[in-house]
């Protein structure tokens, strides 16, 4: 039943970047896909199950033009940054602890964090993420666990736990 459920996800992924029906793309979709699911398929971390489930699509939905809204928002603080002429930054790694359990979740937020300029995911650690971040603000990990992963942590929740 995971095979078939990769097989879905995977062949309809090929769809949606290929957007052609004619058959020899079909066919050439199926044919990836299904030498995809038979030689990695078993490294695949989310129970495909739940990748179905229509509250956790729509907490997906939800959530990229959220993610959207905070990578503009970091891209126009960053170019403020870049064009004040004292140029305001702070630079440091800093220690952020996530309530996120799951493999699938944890990666989710350190791409989340990592695609917001300014801050750049360097290592995960249990349940701790190493961050290098432009401009530290507070003295602690629950202040910069707050201001960094805060935001993202609970719409992650509902989609992957």
């Amino acid at each position: 039943m995971k095979a078939i459920g990769e097989f879905i996800i995977l062949f309809a992924l090929w769809l949606l970047l290929t957007w052609s029906l004619a058959p020899a793309q079909v066919i050439a979709g199926a044919i990836v896909s299904a030498l995809t699911v038979g030689l990695v398929g078993d490294i695949f971390l989310f129970k495909v199950g739940r990748a179905f489930n229509p509250v956790r699509i729509f907490w997906m939905l939800v959530y990229i033009p959220y993610l959207i809204w905070y990578i503009v928002l970091a891209n126009l603080d960053v170019a403020y940054r870049v064009i004040h002429p004292d140029l305001p930054i702070r630079p440091g790694i800093v220690k952020i602890k996530t309530s996120l359990t799951t493999d699938m979740a944890k990666t989710f937020l350190a791409n989340s964090i990592t695609l917001t300029p300014g801050t750049l995911t360097v290592d995960i650690k249990g349940d701790e993420l190493y961050v290098h971040w432009i401009y530290v603000r507070g003295k602690d990990v629950k202040e910069w666990t707050e201001h960094i992963a805060g935001r993202f942590e609970p719409i992650l929740r509902r989609i992957f736990e």
